[in-house]
């Protein structure tokens, strides 16, 4: 069986070589990495025997790359910034993990956000980066190792835990649900929609209404169509659970006990993403919280 001898090549030579190329400079790479200019071209210069290839042409006022160079520097940059990214993880003397998570917002502002306090609080190495959405993700683009999503689990490529039911009840204001004495009294008013058409005509049904053609503004996120109830726009349909504090607080009030379900909220990752630390203890935690 024949071998391949590959040679050893210094990470000081494979650094100076990197700045110099960015610079095409020798004395200008030797200002950054804090040496002499004599220094950095020896080591280019060993780095080349080591090779066996020219790296740079030398001119008299400065340096001009070769293909071979070309095609070194680009994978040398890439990997000395994934050192320090990773390096930069370990300021203070514990290791800090990045964690990114994709979360529809009617949950990051009705439910997440509250109990944030408590994670860090628990895990403070574990450095959270939300991302919000109206339950449009792609995990693999936007590189998130989680997402949480409205929906009934059903994603492909995924682990789909079930965090909460997320049932739907008629939001409004106080001075709307005095003019409501029966569900059937809603059809005077204006009714707000997702653009999951079919939530009202299942709430209707539920509330043993003949369903009838709703016209009313349509919104992309429960957040901001519960903004507009707030406002006196109309009356919302959406998951009272995200709005405990308005309702608490009886800015907002449920004129009906009657509630549907259409789906639950759901943590997601993707199959393919391996279980880090950070991302171990964060699904240990929401689990615990939402029991």
């Amino acid at each position: 069986m024949s071998s391949i001898t590959r040679p050893h090549l210094p990470l000081n030579a494979l650094r100076a070589f990197e700045a110099s190329a960015r610079h095409l400079s020798f004395t200008r790479a030797a200002q950054e990495l804090h040496v002499t200019q004599a220094a950095v071209s020896q080591q280019v210069r060993m780095l080349e025997e080591r090779l066996g290839v020219t790296l740079f042409k030398r001119l008299p006022r400065g340096l001009a790359m070769t293909d071979e160079s070309r095609s070194l520097l680009p994978v040398l940059t890439d990997a000395f910034a994934r050192i320090e990214g990773v390096l930069r993880q370990f300021e203070g003397g514990h290791f800090h993990e990045v964690l990114t998570i994709g979360v529809v917002g009617t949950f990051a502002v009705g439910w997440l956000l509250p109990r944030l306090k408590s994670f860090r609080e628990q895990h403070p190495f574990v450095e959270l980066r939300l991302l919000t959405n109206n339950n449009l993700v792609d995990p693999v683009a936007e590189g998130l190792d989680f997402a949480i999503r409205f929906g009934d689990g059903s994603w492909p490529g995924t682990h789909n835990l079930m965090l909460l039911d997320a049932p739907l009840s008629v939001l409004c204001t106080p001075e709307i649900a005095r003019r409501l004495s029966s569900p059937r009294d809603i059809e005077k008013e204006i009714l707000l929609r997702s653009y999951r058409s079919e939530e009202w005509t299942s709430w209707l049904v539920a509330a043993g209404l003949e369903p009838w053609t709703v016209n009313g503004p349509v919104f992309d996120s429960s957040r901001l169509m519960v903004e507009a109830a707030l406002q006196g726009a109309g009356i919302a349909l959406a998951p009272h659970l995200m709005f405990l504090r308005e309702l608490q607080s009886q800015q907002l009030v449920r004129p009906f006990e009657t509630e549907v379900k259409t789906g639950s909220y759901w943590l997601t990752w993707l199959k393919s993403r391996h279980m880090s630390p950070a991302t171990a203890l964060f699904r240990q935690w929401i689990l615990a919280q939402t029991q």
